[in-house]
């Protein structure tokens, strides 16, 4: 039961050597159990009541993604999300999660210009945003940047495939690692990523093959995000799973409910009761100072030149 955004009684937040240990193929990780350990799940949230929720409801990560631009704001990409924005967001997470690793996303051009640039906006997360672990995209060009992440003690999860940062570049968001060629950049990238310091390493949109042959190459585990079964976990976007996104949906994303209609139904009918008179009843108006009719006594109210005057010295 959460009261307040918070379990009764606090749970044991989800740590990185937990979600390390999640690995369920390819070569054993340090500290490898015989049985194969439940796939992890992620969703990416953005505010303190859908974070709350989706904590309660068991996720072992939280993303606060990016994608905040194209499903809070209204954008067509993730490009001008700023790094201010991401971490006003973590801090809103952050509040409401109990158990949940919190992961910020790194925004376009907040890591790009230099591996110091990277350390201080992955330091500011931490700092101001309240998470517990970055991530950011990009293969072989960025590993110098997780590395000097990782080396400041900064957890890192990458991200390799589809990366919404590199839209206009990549021609759109389309699949990758189509061909010998594409997927072979895919399973170095993720290697270099891997061995740069990455804890956890998302898959975004690569053929269900070329993403088992990345979490077969690593010993870390990987998040699919319509890259297949094969991975070591899951994530979808919160909107997403619930069915609360109007138009295009990604193939990969199925909805587990359609609280968008349940939301326009709801407030179809507080708009008809509104209108009709019949809400607010009786159960939801407060206890009157008076009863309508009873007399009042005047002698007791004050007058204007009693109440005294404000003191304004201050």
């Amino acid at each position: 039961m959460y009261a307040n955004g918070r379990p009764a009684t606090p749970a044991r937040k989800v740590t990185v050597p937990e979600i390390r240990a999640r690995k369920r193929s390819g070569p054993p990780p340090i500290g490898w159990s015989p049985a194969a350990p439940a796939p992890i799940a992620m969703v990416t949230a953005y505010d303190f009541t859908m974070a709350r929720l989706v904590d309660e409801a068991g996720v072992d990560m939280i993303l606060v993604g990016d994608s905040l631009g194209m499903v809070v704001q209204g954008l067509h990409n993730t490009i001008p999300v700023t790094l201010d924005e991401i971490a006003y967001h973590c801090r809103a997470v952050a509040r409401g999660t109990a158990r949940a690793h919190v992961v910020g996303d790194m925004p376009f051009m907040s890591y790009q210009v230099s591996p110091t640039q990277a350390v201080e906006s992955a330091g500011k997360l931490m700092k101001d945003g309240a998470c517990e672990s970055v991530k950011l995209e990009g293969g072989e060009e960025v590993a110098e940047h997780v590395m000097r992440i990782v080396r400041a003690g900064i957890p890192v999860v990458g991200h390799v495939g589809l990366t919404p940062q590199s839209v206009h570049a990549l021609g759109g968001f389309k699949v990758q690692g189509r061909g010998d060629e594409a997927a072979e950049k895919i399973v170095t990238d993720a290697l270099a990523i891997e061995r740069a310091g990455a804890f956890a390493i998302v898959l975004e949109a690569v053929p269900p093959d070329v993403a088992a042959r990345v979490t077969q190459a690593l010993t870390v585990p990987t998040i699919g995000i319509g890259a297949g079964a094969a991975c070591d976990g899951q994530v979808l976007v919160c909107t997403d799973l619930l069915g609360m996104m109007r138009g295009h949906s990604p193939k990969f994303a199925k909805r587990y409910a359609e609280l968008g209609d349940a939301i326009v139904g709801a407030v179809k009918l507080y708009v008809d009761e509104v209108q009709a008179g019949t809400f607010p009843g009786p159960e939801h108006t407060y206890k009157p100072n008076h009863v309508p009719g009873e007399a009042r006594d005047v002698s007791e109210m004050p007058r204007l030149e009693e109440v005294p005057a404000p003191d304004m010295r201050h």
